[in-house]
């Protein structure tokens, strides 16, 4: 375990020592781990050092790309074919930008590509002249085509200024858009009031939707039971800033489901499972894929940040929580929050990015990305892997101070790293020495 010390000026000091820990002193790598109870594979995510890092359980890097993600989305082997070691990620920043263009709305990108292990470009899309302004989400679809998730200005009715568009685009390994979906055209389907669309102008925010999910949601038993409106071609479409989520079919066109904006009041300590309660800003809004527990289930991470219209009220504690929820019952069926795992629940937090997995054997990987933190716990909330990212790199939205956040993190198979891959899966004891708050430090339930 390794240990980075903040300095004035902002400098970074990496370096292990055996004072006594002090609140600007954090572990970095793994902290804590339990192979006999963990779900054991590669973990893949993009740092803040405009890098893609691919490491194993005890946090050693196995590979690393010198491209950055947003998200590095690794392409199975069956949409790769059958080449390992494949993925998704930025490949270029547009030179000119517009006024309204930060990293985090997606003017700022200007293309994207599939890179295999060695980091040679395979495939790409957009260009300087031609820029793909693609955020938060990225995805190689069965069929072959590259789901992306585009930004671009544009002016509406009514409105004063430019707005930032968030659009849907699916694209044909000729860089051919044979789909596309434009949020800005749908605004009276995503269930805001007209007071609340006046909010929506009124916000002078160009950036006032915030798309940040834009995943199809793959074969389903709904689907199967003949409720069409979860066609494994439709998509799950998520706004971070209105606190909605929607399904839009991928035929018509049309929104066909949708939780939010309004929620009833949240209620931590009502048992489950119950109804789905208020979401702030929340990201990485998916359907849990087939042959995973849950499946067909929502799997949802709840930052509990800032957002909305008007904005809303959060609970007396700063906290967030990963929620699973049945899609047509529309109830919470399962729920993390940093309770769980005998900790306050203010320990587990983070008002932006940030996001979730379930794994085969039930597990779930959680992203804490605020603070780079990456763990894996069971169902009943026991952690029994945690990593915090190391590598830093200039924080938004002010330069002048780094961090070390992850956007967003994806448990992988050993097998979708090219054959004989090291990796290693020895345990991992906490040094409760220094921190007595590690997870093997606590006490079990």
């Amino acid at each position: 375990m390794r240990y980075a010390a903040r300095l004035s000026g902002g400098l970074l000091l990496a370096a292990s020592f055996t004072a006594s820990a002090i609140p600007s002193a954090i572990p970095t790598g793994v902290t804590w781990y339990d192979p006999a109870r963990a779900w054991n594979g590669f973990v893949l995510f993009p740092g803040s050092d405009n890098q893609t890092h691919l490491i194993d359980m005890t946090g050693k890097e196995v590979q690393r790309w010198h491209y950055e993600g947003f998200p590095s989305w690794p392409v199975p082997l069956d949409r790769a074919g059958g080449q390992p070691g494949h993925l998704l990620v930025q490949l270029e920043r547009q030179q000119k930008l517009a006024a309204e263009a930060n990293p985090g709305n997606g003017l700022v990108n200007a293309s994207v590509a599939e890179v295999d292990w060695n980091g040679k470009v395979q495939w790409h899309y957009g260009s300087q002249q031609q820029p793909v302004h693609q955020h938060h989400e990225i995805q190689r679809l069965p069929n072959g085509n590259t789901l992306v998730l585009g930004a671009a200005l544009r002016q509406l009715p009514g409105y004063p200024y430019r707005i930032i568009d968030n659009s849907i685009e699916e694209v044909s390994p000729q860089g051919k858009k044979v789909w596309s979906w434009s949020v800005a055209d749908h605004l009276d389907e995503l269930g805001f009031s007209a007071a609340q669309l006046l909010m929506l102008r009124d916000s002078n925010d160009a950036d006032f939707l915030h798309m940040n999910t834009a995943a199809p949601l793959g074969p389903n038993h709904w689907f199967d039971q003949g409720d069409q409106r979860f066609a494994p071609d439709n998509i799950l479409f998520n706004s971070r800033n209105g606190n909605v989520a929607v399904i839009i079919d991928r035929h018509s066109g049309k929104v066909v489901w949708r939780i939010g904006p309004d929620y009833p009041a949240l209620k931590l300590d009502t048992p489950l499972p119950r109804p789905l309660d208020q979401m702030i800003g929340e990201h990485d809004v998916h359907m849990i894929g087939p042959g995973l527990p849950g499946a067909g289930n929502l799997l949802i991470f709840d930052n509990q940040g800032n957002a909305g219209f008007p904005p809303t009220r959060q609970g007396f504690f700063s906290a967030s929580r990963v929620i699973e929820v049945n899609p047509q019952t529309r109830q919470i069926v399962w729920e993390y929050t940093g309770e769980k795992s005998g900790q306050a629940i203010s320990t587990f937090y983070s008002a932006y990015i940030s996001n979730a997995q379930r794994l085969p054997n039930g597990n779930t990987l959680i992203n804490e990305g605020q603070s780079g933190r990456l763990f894996q716990v069971t169902p009943q909330g026991q952690i029994v892997w945690e990593y915090v990212s190391p590598f830093y790199g200039k924080a938004m939205p002010r330069d002048h101070y780094v961090s070390n956040t992850v956007y967003r993190a994806y448990m992988v198979d050993y097998r979708w790293a090219p054959a004989g891959t090291p990796h290693s899966e020895q345990a991992v004891a906490a040094d409760c020495s220094r921190y007595q708050a590690l997870p093997g430090c606590l006490p079990s339930k």
